[in-house]
């Protein structure tokens, strides 16, 4: 993945119902770093046709700005995969939002796929992991194409294929948020953290979002509006992190000797690496403004 894929914001990606024209029309507005224009789970069975219409057409508009602009289809395994993908790949929009993928070969797959249908460069694979099998095999999956640029968690599909429940923590989630975040750093593959359900909750939305900062996702996905700016705010860089990263810069391009200090502690080859992200993250959030 290039530099700019890697430093691309993704802290707030918002998943829209492309049957839903007010939907579409608003999210021309929403402050989101990037738009799945859903046709699958958000779509009912005899609306996906006109979704899908309505999704190509959105995303050929140019009507979105800077945001990342991506169409969710339907999974390999309905009858509605192939006309989606073929219609995606005609309206060429960022990225390809695929559900469920398994394993290195499913991606193949839709990488020739992809090629087939004429896709243009631009368009990149978004693979959505979320089984068991996904977990275990995170890595094939993240490492099989450079096409792939980005990881998506599905969770509320792996609690159910766990037989677990959504506690706060997320403990039964630990193992296989782990798993794919290893993958997606060992490959050098961008990596979403998957939804919160109970839109009500800013407080439990707002704890998770830190704790997947914590662990190391890009960002979220997100299922209403209202979630977009606490995924911003809390997948930036803080401005005391900002300000130390400049700290830390500063006192290693000065320093005299072998031992470099910041506020106390030694600054390392990897805190200056550390630091040197944090900022062009954060010059990568201003500029969208």
């Amino acid at each position: 993945m290039s530099a700019d894929q890697a430093l691309r914001p993704r802290r707030s990606v918002l998943y829209m119902p492309a049957s839903n024209a007010r939907a579409l029309e608003k999210a021309q507005s929403i402050p989101c770093d990037g738009l799945i224009l859903d046709l699958e789970d958000a779509v009912a069975p005899d609306d996906k046709p006109a979704a899908r219409e309505a999704a190509c057409a959105a995303a050929v508009s140019g009507d979105y700005g800077r945001r990342e602009v991506t169409i969710r289809v339907n999974g390999a395994d309905t009858e509605w995969h192939t006309d989606d993908l073929a219609a995606a790949c005609a309206a060429g929009p960022d990225a390809i939002v695929v559900p469920k993928v398994g394993s290195a070969d499913a991606v193949l797959e839709l990488v020739e796929a992809m090629a087939g249908h004429d896709a243009p460069e631009h368009t990149k694979l978004w693979a959505m992991v979320e089984t068991p099998a996904a977990m275990l095999h995170a890595e094939e999956i993240a490492s099989a194409s450079e096409r792939l640029t980005v990881l998506v968690m599905g969770t509320n599909d792996l609690v159910k294929e766990l037989y677990a429940e959504h506690v706060p923590g997320r403990a039964p989630l630990m193992s296989g948020l782990g798993l794919a975040l290893l993958a997606a750093r060992a490959t050098g593959k961008a990596i979403l953290d998957g939804v919160y359900n109970d839109v009500k909750d800013a407080e439990g939305f707002l704890a998770e979002c830190e704790q997947g900062r914590q662990l190391g996702f890009d960002g979220k996905t997100l299922i209403h509006p209202g979630q977009v700016d606490g995924a911003n705010r809390a997948f930036a860089p803080s401005e005391q992190a900002v300000e130390d990263a400049r700290g830390i810069l500063e006192a290693w391009e000065s320093r005299s000797s072998g031992v470099v200090t910041y506020r106390g502690r030694m600054v390392e080859n990897l805190h200056v690496e550390s630091s040197r992200r944090t900022l062009a993250i954060h010059e990568a959030v201003r500029e969208l403004g």
